[in-house]
């Protein structure tokens, strides 16, 4: 059983933690979105700050801050058959490092991750190469770990950049 399908019946242990990021990248190299969706909590959101050592996604523009709503409107676009964008439909590679569990708070639920991470994503012949960290805030909820929030830092985010169509 993965890190998704069983049960936690106790605080999940450092390697949980990590097997869950790792399954969660490969969700989203494999195009299975509506899955990768239901890792996150119903309020849950994806962050990635516009600005280096940002503190607040709502003060601050931010190339994507999305709660959950958002995100099942951007999983049903990359599903649609009226999505022209993404004929052929965009792929993407993550190389991780291994995760490393920053945080346990047993009493407040919550554990935090970091991963060194570089991203691909290629459509046609194009193909763009992000270096980045990923932090994620994650939960138990019914015995499962979720996302409450996962932030990626793109090492040069203010760069300009073209459409990223994936999630990293």
């Amino acid at each position: 059983m993965t890190s998704q399908t069983a049960l936690l019946t106790s605080p999940p242990t450092d390697q949980q933690l990590i097997d869950f990021v790792v399954s969660e990248a490969r969700m989203i190299d494999m195009q299975r979105f509506e899955e990768w969706l239901d890792l996150f909590c119903e309020d849950g959101h994806y962050w990635m700050p516009l600005e280096w050592g940002q503190t607040d996604p709502r003060l601050t523009c931010s190339l994507m801050y999305e709660d959950r709503l958002l995100l099942k409107i951007r999983v049903e676009r990359l599903k649609g058959n009226r999505t022209f964008s993404q004929k052929p439909k965009s792929r993407c590679h993550h190389v991780l490092q291994t995760p490393q569990v920053d945080r346990r708070d047993e009493a407040a639920n919550l554990y935090q991750t970091w991963t060194p991470m570089h991203y691909v994503e290629t459509r046609f012949d194009e193909q763009q190469l992000f270096a980045a960290w990923a932090t994620h805030t994650l939960c138990v909820e019914d015995g499962r770990l979720k996302i409450k929030l996962k932030r990626v830092d793109i090492v040069n985010c203010d760069a300009a950049f073209g459409n990223i169509q994936l999630f990293m």
